[in-house]
């Protein structure tokens, strides 16, 4: 696969019914990938949508190849599969719905959390809370 410029979304989607694209597909813990993130940075990722913070590793990482974090809202998988308009198996199809998808998705909602200047929204929002 080509990473080149390309987004990963975390999630691990349950089986799709009789006439749907996907099956619910929340995002997942991103902390799990941090070990992978830096190396798939390096081969041209430019974002992640998951859900949960990263380690200062992947923040750096974030920087140093101009990529994103992005945030999507936990307990709305319903919600989110309905803005994946087509799912086609990459790789591993004998995972089921923990293969690698390519997904085309439209108006999905997602926040910035960590961007290319080494901003965090979670940390922002820490620091106004303890003010």
């Amino acid at each position: 696969m080509d990473l080149a410029g390309q987004i990963i979304y975390y999630a691990g989607p349950a089986p799709a019914k009789p006439g749907y694209v996907i099956g619910p597909a929340g995002p997942t813990t991103s902390s799990r990938m941090d070990a992978y993130t830096v190396p798939l940075l390096a081969e041209g990722l430019k974002a992640m949508i998951g859900k949960g913070s990263r380690s200062e590793e992947v923040k750096k990482g974030l920087e140093k190849y101009g990529a994103v974090y992005f945030a999507a809202v936990g307990g709305a998988a319903a919600l989110l599969s309905r803005k994946i308009k087509s799912a086609r198996v990459l790789a591993y199809p004998e995972l089921g719905p923990e293969a690698v998808f390519e997904l085309e998705v439209e108006d999905f909602p997602v926040f910035v959390i960590n961007d290319v200047h080494g901003n965090d929204l979670y940390q922002m929002a820490l620091s106004d809370i303890q003010e």
